[in-house]
């Protein structure tokens, strides 16, 4: 049986299996299954666990010869990676929809945001790859009907016919959770995804994901900036929120984690957004106003902190990038 024949064969079985009977066009796109922020990895035997990335999620739209990578909220980036498009283009398949995430690691070996927004910045295309955690449709079959494992078991075969290193198999472990994340986190990474193993794939946050993070990462949008003490045309801190019933609400300011380069870049960024008056809902202190560059509150930022004060101020934050695939009114408090 050929490379090709087998997925094929193995995605017609998993769709009976879930009483998907027919097969269907491949779809332009699917909403993706988001994971929910949890305290700890869940127990059980039910529960497989996969690491963390720390990149753009990106689904792969691939139909005969023309591959697509098409954003979470469904933009289609495929010109921002090129060789990403290229590698899947070598997959021994006819048309797929897959799920995951295109990252940069350091020398370490860990995923970098920070290193992916440089490459993206600078065009270094070839400095990514793409990790691949899950698959929705095989050669004009769905199987999101499927459960997660027999789609992983699918996605297996298919990502093995490609030698092309920027592509990657997302692997799982079905041992405990909380040892599995113990152990990312003293190997530095960002936290472990907990999937149901017997589940269907949902669009949505519906509780079948859950994320446990060893270091805390969220996007908040950006309600103003601090012009750098050292260059008149630099960010030196941003005044950061989230969105509470539709009303930005003040997370407190981040002043570290720029380049000087990314600090000339995001002042740059951000002239045309500026305005004269605070978008916060919030009444600030004389001390949060001051200085202050108030902009409309529609660029993301990824942050990552040590904590949050009981009045959900920041603590200890960093900046890692924006986050150009996410709108700004979805960023809510987590």
């Amino acid at each position: 049986m050929s490379s090709v024949e087998r997925p094929a064969r193995k995605a017609s079985r998993a769709a009976k299996a879930s009483k998907r009977r027919t097969p269907d066009l491949l779809p332009r796109f699917v909403a993706p299954c988001l994971a929910k922020l949890s305290h700890a990895p869940p127990a059980g035997d039910t529960w497989v666990h996969e690491i963390k990335f720390d990149g753009y999620r990106l689904q792969a739209r691939i139909d005969g010869g023309t591959v697509q990578l098409l954003t979470r909220t469904g933009l289609d980036w495929t010109a921002r990676f090129p060789s990403i498009a290229k590698a899947l283009t070598g997959l021994k398949l006819k048309r797929a929809l897959i799920d995951g995430e295109v990252v940069v690691e350091t020398k370490a070996g860990v995923t970098s945001f920070a290193k992916l927004v440089e490459a993206l910045e600078t065009g270094r295309s070839e400095d990514m790859m793409f990790i691949a955690f899950d698959l929705l449709h095989l050669d004009g079959v769905d199987v999101t009907q499927a459960p997660l494992l027999a789609r992983k078991d699918l996605l297996k075969d298919v990502m093995a016919t490609s030698r092309s290193k920027r592509l990657r198999y997302s692997e799982h472990l079905a041992s405990d959770g909380a040892t599995v994340l113990k152990e990312a986190c003293a190997l530095g990474l960002e936290g472990v995804i907990s999937k149901r193993a017997d589940q269907p794939y949902h669009s949505g946050r519906g509780g079948d994901w859950l994320k446990s993070k060893c270091i805390q990462t969220d996007e908040f949008v950006i309600g103003g900036y601090l012009v750098s003490t050292v260059d008149a045309k630099a960010v030196g801190a941003l005044a950061l929120g989230t969105f509470e019933k539709g009303q930005l609400v003040y997370a407190g300011r981040v002043g570290t984690g720029f380049t000087h380069d990314a600090a000339r870049a995001l002042w740059k960024t951000l002239q045309p957004l500026k305005q004269a008056v605070s978008p916060f809902s919030t009444a600030l202190t004389a001390m949060q106003r001051r200085s202050v560059v108030w902009v409309r509150p529609e660029l993301v930022a990824q942050i990552h902190y040590a904590t949050r004060t009981s009045d959900g101020l920041l603590r200890h934050g960093a900046f890692k990038g924006l986050r150009e695939d996410k709108p700004a009114n979805d960023v809510h408090r987590t």
